[in-house]
């Protein structure tokens, strides 16, 4: 495996060193700086102009990729680091940052730049977004996004922008079918009539999955409507819904893959999460000018979750019901500003989230039964501006005051109490185009996380925890972006963060662990690099990720933080050099790191890996056929790994060489 990864890293220093030669001889251009993207700013920006880390993956980008998943699309991000847990495709962790654990409570999550985040320790439900409904995904690493977008976003942010309607009615289809008796298929509808633009899909997902128990089958449906009301007003209204129900196979220790145990088994013969969720989103937009403008978004969202659970010392089962209203108000106003067309965004977030829980645990043999109503509401007002200083120097500065208010009342004991959190945020970055295609920025950040519901909820003793702190963190960053001719690009980055009152569970907390304020910071430090180049038919891609997390003061002073690996590296090779045929390989390794809940940095840590996936698409006048295997070397590995209740290390085991082949027509 390692003379693998050095092979493929040998290649890519072949390329860089021998750029100018291969320069002449490529065929097709390196996408430019002049992109644009919506989420750094919540307006449209040049990337150039952007002082943070920007991964813009097009819809181009997500047809030629290997990945089935929204997550999967994702492992090829430097700084990203994605976890399938239970190897189906439907519950993932993925992580900005280096922020471990808790990375799906400090990632911050759009659709169509409306954040999908729970507000409990479920944190993001990546099933609520089919892969074939992503028209572009925009991923900003490092704080930045905390002042214009608030809670969740320390680690960064990723919009996922879905397909709309345009031009004359269009219609498309997917079909695929694959191992572990895994079938999907879907449909799309969109276009204009008249000033109506629409578009509407479906999503249907089926599969056994790779182990016992993690069979899941899940439906989805959206539409997506705007309709222009004169030349100055526009309005929109989206919606969406989400059932699945999910079998999850649970984890096996080490003793019992010791003991001759297949990979494949589940102990957990019983446990499930069955979801059903949905939302409704309108609002308008009104220019008073070519460029200036009012935008207006209200939103409602209802999620249903009902699950069992079994472990080491008893049995939890739940129903949590959760409902959510939105409301976001922003005023843009372009001025001009020294010969610049200059941007100005004033901003409110309001969203109110109601968390009902009914809980029945077995603990030790002790049957316990609780309700409890859980109440969050969050206010945000920010200020952000974009201000040319000349023609290739960029100036950006951002303020934000947020608010949260909790209530818990605890039903059955007849108790109540509430709490509330306050916080400033600011970020300050410049940046300086130094050629066409090529910037460097540097910027500074002050983001944060309040607590979600339940994180401040104790599931083995059903009791409130009302005294957690917010959590906040420091952000330096500095990087550039070369484009070197018009075949090869290069992007480096390098970061700083100091996060304090870092919220977590510790296992060591009281006799069954607690979710609790860290008492030291943590320094979480690194490097980012990735590149592109192409040779004739051939497109090379690659990335490296250096990550250094420390945990300094405290109980854990000196410590790794779990589950974030040093070292993670990918490589690609795409081309078409046959006529009407594509052929794709991609390779991803990440580092060993520590087990999950191993704060005392007192196991041997979860072994590294190296994984290989291609795809052979044959392309079609009105679509593609297709065939993807995944874990071509069929590599035996787990991508996650923890230290359960009774401290015995435990296994996720990923699935081992798949297939999924299916076919994409378009009208």
């Amino acid at each position: 495996m390692r003379k693998l990864l050095f092979g493929c890293f040998g290649m890519t220093f072949a390329l860089l060193t021998g750029y100018e030669n291969l320069r002449a001889a490529s065929l097709e251009p390196v996408s430019t700086l002049g992109d644009v993207v919506v989420t750094a700013s919540r307006v449209e920006e040049d990337i150039a102009k952007v002082p943070a880390s920007v991964t813009v993956l097009s819809e181009e980008d997500i047809r030629q990729s290997t990945a089935q998943t929204v997550p999967e699309l994702l492992r090829n991000v430097p700084g990203v680091l994605v976890n399938d847990i239970t190897g189906n495709g439907r519950s993932y962790t993925v992580d900005l940052r280096g922020f471990g654990e808790t990375a799906s409570l400090n990632t911050l999550v759009l659709v169509d730049g409306r954040r999908i985040n729970q507000a409990d320790l479920s944190g993001v439900d990546w099933g609520l977004i089919p892969k074939e409904r992503v028209a572009r995904i925009e991923v900003i690493r490092g704080g930045r996004g905390g002042v214009l977008y608030g809670d969740n976003a320390s680690g960064g942010v990723i919009n996922i922008i879905t397909k709309t309607g345009f031009g004359k009615l269009n219609v498309s289809g997917h079909t695929a079918a694959g191992s572990y008796e895994t079938y999907l298929g879907d449909a799309f509808v969109g276009g204009t009539y008249s000033n109506l633009s629409f578009a509407g899909s479906a999503n249907y997902r089926t599969s056994d999955g790779y182990r016992d128990n993690s069979d899941t089958t899940s439906k989805d449906a959206g539409l997506n409507l705007s309709y222009d009301v004169s030349d100055r007003l526009f309005l929109k209204l989206n919606g969406g819904y989400h059932e699945d129900d999910t079998s999850l196979p649970g984890a096996l220790t080490k003793s019992e893959l010791d003991s001759g145990i297949s990979r494949t088994s589940s102990l957990n013969p019983d446990d499930f999460s069955d979801t059903r969720d949905k939302y409704i989103e309108s609002g308008f937009q009104f220019f008073f000018t070519d460029n200036s403008f009012l935008d207006l978004t209200l939103s409602k969202r209802e999620r249903n979750v009902d699950f069992f659970s079994f472990f080491d010392v008893g049995e939890y089962t739940g129903n949590t019901e959760i409902d959510t209203l939105g409301l976001s108000p922003q005023l843009v106003l372009n001025t001009d500003l020294l010969g610049h067309e200059t941007n100005v965004l004033f901003g409110f977030d309001y969203e109110k989230n109601e968390e009902d829980i009914l809980n029945s645990s077995i603990f030790f043999g002790f049957p316990n039964t609780a309700s409890y109503e859980l109440q969050k509401s969050d206010y945000g007002y920010y200020v952000h501006a974009d201000m040319p200083l000349t023609e290739a120097l960029s100036f950006s500065a951002g303020i934000r005051a947020d608010r949260a208010k909790f209530r818990y009342k605890a039903k059955t004991a007849n108790t109540s109490s509430s709490n509330t959190l306050d916080e400033e945020l600011y970020t300050i970055g410049t940046s300086y185009q130094f050629a066409d295609n090529s910037s460097a920025y540097v910027s500074y950040s002050k983001s944060f996380r309040f607590p979600v519901l339940d994180e401040s909820f104790n599931f083995v003793t059903n009791s409130i925890i009302d005294d957690l702190d917010a959590q906040t963190s420091h952000d330096i960053e500095a990087g550039m972006r070369l484009h070197l001719g018009p075949d090869l690009s290069l992007n480096l980055n390098l970061y700083y963060i100091k996060t304090m009152d870092e919220i977590f569970y510790d296992p060591a907390f009281d006799m069954f662990g607690a979710n609790v304020n860290l008492d030291g910071d943590t320094i979480r430090q690194g490097i980012e690099f990735s590149f592109q180049q192409y040779i004739k038919e051939f497109l090379i891609h690659g990335s490296y990720t250096y990550r250094d997390t420390d945990i300094d003061g405290g109980r854990y002073d000196g410590n790794e933080l779990p589950n974030v690996p040093k070292n993670q590296a990918s490589i690609g090779l795409l081309t078409g050099v046959f006529h009407n045929l594509q052929f794709g390989i991609n390779g991803v390794y990440v580092g060993d790191r520590r087990f999950i809940s191993d704060f005392d940095n007192s196991y041997s840590k979860l072994e590294d890996y190296f994984r290989l996936d291609g795809k052979l698409t044959y392309i079609m006048r009105n679509g593609s056929a297709y065939v993807a295997v995944n874990n071509i070397l069929n590599e035996e590995y787990s991508e996650y790994g923890v230290i359960n209740f009774l401290g015995e290390e435990s296994f996720y085991p990923s699935p081992k060489a798949n297939v999924v082949a299916g076919i994409n027509f378009k009208f």
